[in-house]
């Protein structure tokens, strides 16, 4: 899961910028398919994982080690440093794992290139959040289960809260409500809300306002639609009333809005369930409550982050892989996944079980009933990460109509082939 931005990724995928707008053709479904030959019998099974830390790999090998003892076959867990490098190196070498973590960003490149197993249809009784499978799909095909999944929600210092004289009745429903509170709260060296620089955080507010990058099927761009000006002006209103700051720009500067907040100088964030986790190993002794996000001018909306479980085109032991995933998306094992760290099932069944664990994180879980996916259309990673630079400099004077503009031009060059 996204603590911050995927600043990282991002950065080494913006020079291709130009290359990828220019680069010509069509959908390749090569990936839709077995392209190895299968094995039968029990399997040594290979999987990399992109890992948040020692429990996330515990439980990831304990689970598998459950399914090998029940079916007789071995799995060798690798917690990747860099995910996305490592898998890229092994499908360029021609021997990629059998199961990994597939990013939600990465999934059409990987389609397009002929990399994945299309194995979704065989999942057909698994009840998975509908917006989940949106994420997966590319070109008509389910390509792989999705893992779990964060969503984003106003996370509250309750402390500061009280001391503004606010209540629980003032929790924000609407941009006037979260403008209202924002201004009472920010004092001295407290900022009212602190967010990351990214279309991760600011990208809330334009599905709010009805817009959004692309189209439902990633086939067209609609940047410069509205409601997407109207969410980043709204931003920028915020910016302007001094009540709202980048991460980037708090004093001093901070690397996501979790640190923000833990160190007391955001009142609130906006951030996604993975700030549990961080405030309670770093910052145990800020009192915090997690709401939905306000709703803007189009009704609620929040942005969602998953994973999902793929399964290379090149496996020989795909029949065997496919088994695996159902086992590991199963409603007591993803609940599993959900205690050991932190993250949310992906089945309608498993978020209604989490909900009732965790009546207290509910807001996060809530999310997936309206959120938005990322944006997954093959090619599209350097256009975004375009678009994010340039987002980052909106509390400097950034025009938010001339970036929308650039991000319609730049996408659409992208899926045209030009």
């Amino acid at each position: 899961m996204r603590r911050t931005s995927r600043l990282a990724l991002v950065l080494t995928t913006a020079a291709a910028l130009t290359t990828t707008a220019c680069g010509g053709g069509g959908f390749n479904n090569s990936g839709s398919s077995s392209t190895a030959s299968q094995k039968s019998g029990p399997a040594k099974l290979t999987m990399m994982i992109g890992s948040s830390g020692d429990a996330e790999t515990n439980a990831v090998k304990d689970a598998t080690a459950a399914w090998g003892k029940k079916t007789g076959n071995t799995v060798e867990v690798v917690a990747a440093s860099n995910l996305a490098q490592q898998l890229g190196q092994a499908f360029t070498g021609g021997n990629p794992p059998d199961v990994f973590y597939g990013a939600d960003t990465s999934i059409g490149d990987y389609a397009k290139a002929g990399d994945l197993y299309a194995y979704g249809d065989q999942l057909k009784d698994a009840s998975f959040v509908p917006a989940l499978v949106k994420t997966f799909t590319v070109g008509g095909k389910f390509y792989c289960a999705p893992k779990d999944f964060s969503t984003l929600g106003l996370v509250v210092n309750t402390d500061l809260w009280k001391a503004a004289g606010l209540t629980d009745a003032d929790y924000p429903k609407t941009w006037d409500d979260l403008e209202s509170v924002a201004k009472k709260l920010t004092k001295g060296k407290v900022t009212g809300i602190v967010i990351g620089n990214d279309i991760n955080r600011s990208g809330a507010f334009m599905k709010q306002a009805g817009g959004w990058v692309i189209n439902d099927d990633g086939t067209k761009m609609t940047a410069t639609d509205p409601g997407n000006l109207k969410g980043l002006q709204e931003v920028k209103k915020l910016m302007d009333a001094g009540v709202l700051k980048f991460n980037t720009d708090t004093s001093p500067a901070t690397g996501w809005g979790g640190e923000a907040f833990g160190k007391g100088i955001a009142a609130m964030t906006i951030e996604g369930n993975w700030i549990v986790g961080s405030q309670t190993k770093d910052y145990p002794k800020i009192k915090y409550k997690v709401v939905e996000l306000p709703a803007g001018p189009a009704g609620k909306g929040t942005l969602m982050f998953s994973n999902c479980w793929g399964i290379a085109a090149k496996s020989g032991h795909q029949s065997q892989a496919v088994d695996l995933v159902k086992y590991l998306t199963s409603a007591d094992q993803q609940m599993a996944f959900a205690k050991a760290f932190g993250v949310m099932p992906s089945t309608t069944s498993g978020v209604d079980q989490y909900q009732k664990e965790y009546p207290q994180f509910a807001a996060f879980a809530a999310g997936g009933a309206y959120g938005q996916g990322a944006v997954n259309a093959p090619g599209m990673q350097p256009v975004m990460a375009k678009f994010n630079s340039e987002l980052a400099t909106l509390s400097k004077g950034g025009d938010p109509k001339k970036m929308l503009d650039e991000l319609q031009k730049n996408g659409e060059a992208v899926l045209s082939g030009s």
